[in-house]
């Protein structure tokens, strides 16, 4: 008689050789190796100049000030009515506090709608619709999240069926798209950006490679996508027996910092149509912009301009009352945070999901995983609150609030020119411009000792050189090998957060250690 399979080892039901393989096999490098090295050597009491992860705040941002005095007013209520309170809150401040008080029946400390608020999904349906000037967004195909991150897995989990089913995602890429790729099963499905024209989406170069879905893009015709090579790469990983069911694109992009036209999207969503994949906007920094050549454009707005059979989809009267279900219409999933853009608040975990032309028996579906979690953060829900619906002009708050916002802005726009020139003026180093976003994503020409003892010391060779980085500067990043890049470059990513004053200490730092570090392996 059979014993079944193994349920322990060595006197534990967890043990590391018996744990879910998925979990073990995924990897997420923003929080990796180094990392944890930078962790350790600051709880030695190094100083860490942390450029490795998007955190706005602990680089030294200050919070928007009329979010913090909403936030804090919701958090206290007792506030509201105090006889002092209008002499440190602004009376917009307290005119809203008190509007969410009473939408959230109960407070910040109560359960919600599983999809958020309805108060502040209305909002957001609101900011959508102003931003994209197409016509009305559906408050009830927007849930509010812990941050966008949630939201993706969520929807990659409704996409994914098992290690058939297949993401097309960009190389390089943020690893939240591979790690939840692995542990819910699936196949990432790899399309390189091409740095030699800016990041454009040229995939050409992997169409040997097995189960890739390659395209490319046209450098002369403003990163304008070769369709004919996308299809012909699609129908042979096709071919390989994968379902590629779902496109992620991060615009302005992570690690890379490229915006995407709008004839771009064109062609994204024109693909998604034609190959019958859903679109996952990732679409975070849209706020994060640091040029005038390519403002951010959303997918959604160019689809609905785009007009019939691609912004056609499922019509609703209520969350439960369908009307009218079309086939055709692009399935689009928009995602933004409050975690990024000029507020920066990563701990306060809000963000959103919006959803277009997507079955409503699979909303309803995605409503009920999310009841598993009983309903988002009261906090990240205020203070999505305030970003989709910031001070008015007139209003008492308007002026601060909009000076603390350009201001952040400009300074961000002077950080990305400050890294970019700073990363080119050194030997054997390129670096394309930040377009928007928070990153540098630079391009190391390592010498072929540096590789060798690299592989001595069992490292990969741009690990190798950010871990050296890290223990003689301080300066803690991210290896181009966790993000993913064309075989035989190396590359690190960098934040544009640290504070003016501290980047000119960063390209400092890191001048002196690369061109001692070519002196001893060169």
């Amino acid at each position: 008689m059979s014993s079944g399979p193994i349920n322990s080892k060595e006197g534990k039901v967890l043990h590391p050789d018996l744990l879910n393989e998925n979990l073990k096999k995924t990897q997420y490098a923003v929080r990796g190796e180094l990392f944890l090295k930078a962790e350790e050597l600051r709880q030695a009491g190094r100083e860490i100049i942390i450029t490795n992860v998007g955190n706005p705040h602990q680089l030294g941002a200050k919070p928007l000030t009329f979010t913090r005095q909403v936030i804090s007013l919701c958090a206290a209520p007792f506030l509201l009515d105090h006889p002092e309170a209008a002499k440190i809150f602004a009376p917009d401040a307290i005119a809203r506090a008190k509007e969410l008080h009473k939408a959230f029946n109960g407070g910040v400390g109560a359960y919600q709608d599983s999809r958020g608020n309805t108060h502040v999904r209305a909002e957001v349906a609101k900011f959508i619709e102003d931003r994209d000037g197409v016509g009305p967004a559906d408050p009830n195909h927007i849930f509010l999240t812990d941050g966008a991150s949630p939201a993706v897995r969520l929807c990659l989990n409704s996409i994914l069926r098992n290690e058939n089913d297949g993401i097309l995602v960009p190389i390089p890429q943020y690893p939240l798209y591979s790690a939840s790729i692995q542990l819910l099963g699936g196949t990432l499905v790899p399309y390189m950006l091409d740095e030699d024209k800016n990041w454009a989406m040229d995939m050409a170069s992997l169409q040997a490679c097995g189960t890739l879905v390659p395209y490319m893009l046209d450098e002369d015709k403003n990163w304008a996508m070769d369709m004919a090579s996308l299809q012909a790469a699609v129908k042979q990983a096709r071919a390989d027996g994968k379902a590629v069911r779902g496109l992620v694109f991060i615009n302005p992009g992570n690690p890379t910092g490229q915006c995407l036209s709008y004839d771009n999207l064109k062609e994204l969503i024109k693909f998604a149509y034609d190959e019958k994949i859903v679109l996952m906007a990732d679409e975070v920094y849209q706020e994060n912009i640091y040029q005038d050549e390519r403002p951010f454009v959303s997918a959604r707005k160019v689809m609905k301009e785009m007009g019939e059979p691609y912004a056609s989809g499922v019509e609703l009267l209520s969350f439960h009352t369908v009307s009218k279900v079309n086939v055709s219409g692009v399935e689009l999933l928009s995602f933004h945070t409050v975690s990024k853009g000029t507020g920066g608040e990563c701990g306060l975990r809000g963000g959103y999901v919006e959803m277009n032309n997507i079955h409503p028996k699979t909303v309803e579906e995605l409503y009920k995983i999310c009841s598993i979690n009983l309903s988002p953060n009261g906090v990240g829900q205020v203070a999505m609150s305030c970003l989709v619906n910031p001070p008015k002009p007139g209003s008492p708050s308007f002026e601060q609030h909009k000076q603390e916002r350009e201001a952040e802005l400009a300074s961000l726009r002077r950080r990305a020119r400050m890294v970019t020139d700073g990363f080119n003026a050194l030997e054997d180093v390129s670096c394309t411009f930040t377009e928007g976003a928070m990153y540098s994503f630079p391009q190391l020409k390592l010498p072929a000792k540096a590789i060798a003892a690299a592989k001595a010391a069992g490292k990969a060779p741009d690990v190798f050189y950010c871990l050296r980085l890290l223990e003689e500067t301080g300066i803690s990043t991210v290896p181009g090998s966790g993000f993913g890049q064309a075989e035989g470059t190396f590359h690190l990513r960098t934040t544009i957060l640290p504070r003016e004053e501290k980047m000119a200490e960063f390209v400092s730092k890191f001048r002196d250690f690369h061109e001692k570090f070519l002196k001893q392996y060169k």
